[in-house]
């Protein structure tokens, strides 16, 4: 037992000296944490499965079982234990989608997610809808606005046809990817947004307002 805790110990710490935030699935409140705890507390691995990949299905079954039995040391090591299974949960399931991993996020979902839970909570999505729709047009509105008002000047010097094709292929990227998203063709939330089929034109990813994308 105490060779069990110290193991314990020792993850958690490496696992929280990293604090960059995640998606959704990284925060506390998300749903992979949430179906983590409850089965934790009824003793039933199977509904946190379906959160990772078949083969990872062993490793995330002895590490239940090995939680199963430190969380009854104390309340301390409950709390231990569970924090560690939360990591472990995560980091595996993050890893099955290709994406990083370096810590649990704690804090509200962003309203778009929080949205989606919601709707299906309720069986009724016509508020996410509207909140997404009203957000792409504003985003496509917005591009087109800028590359149309550019273009009439596009002809004028170099420096401003430099700037209309700027505008010009961030907006048609924009279209892409929202048009790649509605038609199935979406990356996972871990994957690199700046890669893009459509040609090697874009504005860096920290200069691009995603701030519509959940």
């Amino acid at each position: 037992m105490k060779r069990v805790l110290s193991s314990l110990f020792v993850l958690i710490a490496v696992m929280l000296a990293s604090g960059n935030l995640f998606a959704h699935c990284d925060t506390l409140d998300g749903p992979v944490v949430s179906t983590a705890r409850a089965a934790l507390e009824k003793g039933d691995i199977i509904p946190v499965l379906k959160w990772v990949r078949p083969d990872d299905e062993k490793e995330i079954k002895e590490v239940f079982a090995r939680v199963l039995v430190a969380r009854k040391a104390s309340t301390e090591a409950k709390e231990i234990a569970d924090r560690y299974f939360y990591e472990t949960l995560v980091r595996i399931h993050r890893a099955g989608e290709g994406a990083p991993y370096t810590g649990l996020k704690s804090g509200p979902a962003e309203p778009i997610i929080a949205a989606a839970d919601k709707a299906l909570k309720t069986g009724s999505i016509d508020d996410v809808i509207k909140h997404v729709s009203a957000a792409v047009s504003e985003g496509i509105k917005k591009r087109f606005d800028e590359t149309l008002e550019r273009k009439k000047h596009a002809d004028h010097n170099v420096a401003a046809g430099r700037e209309f094709v700027d505008s010009y292929v961030e907006f048609t990227h924009y279209v892409e990817r929202l048009n790649n998203d509605a038609v199935g063709k979406t990356n996972t939330h871990g994957a690199d947004e700046g890669n893009n089929a459509a040609g090697g034109h874009q504005r860096p990813v920290a200069q691009r307002d995603k701030s519509w994308i959940p």
